[in-house]
Formats: structure tokens, C-alpha cells, sequence
């Protein structure tokens, strides 16, 4: 069971880049997933999340308004479209599901306690 990242790479600021996230092995349609990212020297931080139906998401603070998250779970896949790229965006993105939490009711999507299944990133660099 994985969690498999694509779509990073080099761009510009002000570019646009979309993360595909796909689950292997079993299905996530009714777990909550989410987005993270870490930057060399920092702590993994919380970027977006996304319940099982796509009824709620969530966001930081620092991508509301220019990333937007998504899923398919018919292909048991999760996406993250970044538009506006800044080069404080750079980091490996991570992407993360959840067996506990669907997303529909309270849960803590910002911590990643909340989530079991972690993919093994994607480098995201933004030049300025």
C-alpha cells in the first residue's frame, strides 16, 4: 500500500504547477487526504486537505486563494493545482491519507497525527 507523487518540477514565479497523488494497493475513497510540504531546514507543514466526498476543504493560510486541491476517487487519486507560484513555495510536497478521519466531521487536518499513509514527496522548486 503507497501513496505515489507526480508532477513536480522547476518553474518560474508566477507559474503553475498541478501535484497528482495516486493510491496503490487500496482504495482512500472514504479517508480524508491532504497535501503537505516540507522546505530544507523546516518542519513538514500543512498545506491543503480534502474530505472523502470533496464537500470540505481546507487550506493554509499561506496558499488560500492560489492552490487548489482536489480528488477523483472513481481513479483513487488526489491533486493539488498551485497557481502563483512564489519561490517560498519551494519544498518536497508530501501527499497524505487518513484510515481514521473521512473529513465530513471534526478532525485535525492541520496535524499530521491525523494522518497514516504517507506518500514519498515530489520536489517543487519556484525561481525567482
Amino acid at each position: 500500500v503507497q501513496l505515489a507523487e507526480s508532477g513536480g518540477g522547476l518553474v518560474q514565479a508566477g507559474g503553475s504547477l498541478r501535484l497528482s497523488c495516486a493510491a496503490l494497493g487500496r482504495t482512500f475513497s472514504t479517508s480524508a487526504m491532504g497535501w503537505f510540504r516540507q522546505a530544507p531546514g523546516k518542519e513538514r507543514e500543512f498545506v491543503a486537505a480534502i474530505s472523502w466526498n470533496s464537500a470540505r476543504t481546507f487550506y493554509a493560510d499561506s496558499v488560500k486563494g492560489r492552490f487548489t486541491i482536489s480528488r477523483d476517487n472513481a481513479k483513487n487519486m488526489e491533486y493539488l493545482r498551485m497557481n502563483s507560484l512564489k519561490p517560498e513555495d519551494t519544498a518536497v510536497y508530501y501527499c497524505a491519507a487518513s484510515t481514521v478521519y473521512d473529513g465530513s466531521g471534526y478532525y485535525s487536518e492541520r496535524q499530521r497525527s491525523s494522518y497514516d499513509y504517507w506518500g514519498q514527496g515530489t520536489q517543487v522548486t519556484v525561481s525567482s
